[in-house]
C-alpha cells in the first residue's frame, strides 16, 4: 500500500521552533504539551537525545501524539557522510514521516547534491547549513573547515533546489551577508536561526540581520526547555519578534 505521508510546512513569517534536546521523556512531553498551543510556536526540532533512546520512528510517533506542528529532524548534523548514504538516510526519515531535515553536507559538492536531492525526492524539506556557533569551527579560529564553507554549500544547495536554510545567530555580520545572498537567489526562502542565549545569539540582533529574508524562525533550546514556564518563555521570545516586525522600516 502506498504511503499517504505529506510533509507539513511551516506557516507564518516569523516564529519559534523549540529544540527538543531533552534528557527525559517526561520533560520532553511536558515541554511540548506546554508550548504546542502557544501563538508563535511554529514547529519543533527533534534531536538525538530522543532518537537514540526510542528510535526515529517511535520518537516521531511520540511527538505526533502531542502536536500536529511540523517537525525538523536534526541528526547532529546529517550530511557529512558518503553521498551514497543520502538515499538510505532519507528513506528512513521519510518512513518516520519527518517534515524537514537539518543537513550539514560538509563532505563536498556530491554530498550536497546527494542529501539535498534525496530529501527533495522524498518530499522532505532539506534545511541546509554548515556552520555552528563554536569559536574554533573555522580555520581562522583554529578549526578545520574553510571560513567560506557555508557560502559554497549554500550556492550548491540552491542549484539543487533547496529553499530552507539554517544559520548561526551569533555572528550578525555573517547572517546579514548570507541572508542577502539567499534573498537575491531564492524565491520565498525560509531561514532558521539558531544559537541563542549562552551561544551568543539574540532575537533582536539575528532577526534584524536576516531581515532580507522575511520568513525567519528561531530554533531555541534551553531558553525554553530549561525555563520554569516554557510557554511563557516562548511567548516572550515571540513578542520580541513581533516588536521587530512592527518597527522594521
Amino acid at each position: 500500500m502506498a504511503s499517504t505521508f505529506s510533509a507539513k510546512t511551516f506557516s507564518g513569517t516569523v516564529g519559534i521552533v523549540p529544540a527538543l534536546d531533552i534528557e527525559t521523556q517526561e520533560k520532553f512531553d511536558a515541554v511540548v504539551k506546554a508550548t504546542s498551543g502557544v501563538p508563535g510556536v511554529a514547529g519543533y526540532k527533534l534531536g538525538l537525545t530522543s532518537v537514540l533512546r526510542h528510535g526515529l520512528k517511535e520518537s516521531m510517533r511520540r511527538v505526533r501524539d502531542l502536536t500536529d506542528l511540523p517537525i525538523l529532524y536534526d541528526h547532529q548534523k546529517a550530511g557529512p557522510d558518503m553521498p551514497d548514504m543520502a538515499k538510505k538516510f532519507t528513506a528512513l526519515c521519510a518512513e518516520a514521516e519527518v517534515d524537514g531535515l537539518i543537513l550539514f553536507p560538509v563532505a563536498g559538492p556530491t554530498a550536497v547534491d546527494g542529501f539535498v536531492g534525496e530529501a527533495l525526492k522524498a518530499g522532505i524539506a532539506p534545511v541546509v547549513g554548515g556552520e555552528i556557533p563554536v569559536a574554533d569551527y573555522g580555520v581562522s579560529g583554529g578549526g578545520y573547515l574553510l571560513d567560506n564553507a557555508l557560502d559554497l554549500i549554500l550556492e550548491r544547495s540552491v542549484m539543487g533546489g533547496a529553499d530552507h536554510f539554517v544559520l548561526p545567530a551569533h555572528d550578525t555580520a555573517k547572517v546579514t551577508r548570507w541572508s542577502r545572498w539567499i534573498a537575491a537567489n531564492v524565491k520565498d526562502p525560509l531561514v532558521f536561526l539558531t544559537g541563542f542565549g549562552s551561544l551568543g545569539g539574540t532575537i533582536e540582533g539575528a532577526f534584524a540581520a536576516a531581515k532580507d529574508c522575511p520568513r525567519r524562525f528561531a530554533i531555541v533550546g534551553r531558553l525554553i526547555t530549561e525555563a520554569n514556564d516554557p510557554a511563557g518563555a516562548a511567548t516572550a521570545l515571540y513578542e520580541k519578534m513581533q516588536a521587530l516586525e512592527t518597527t522594521a522600516p
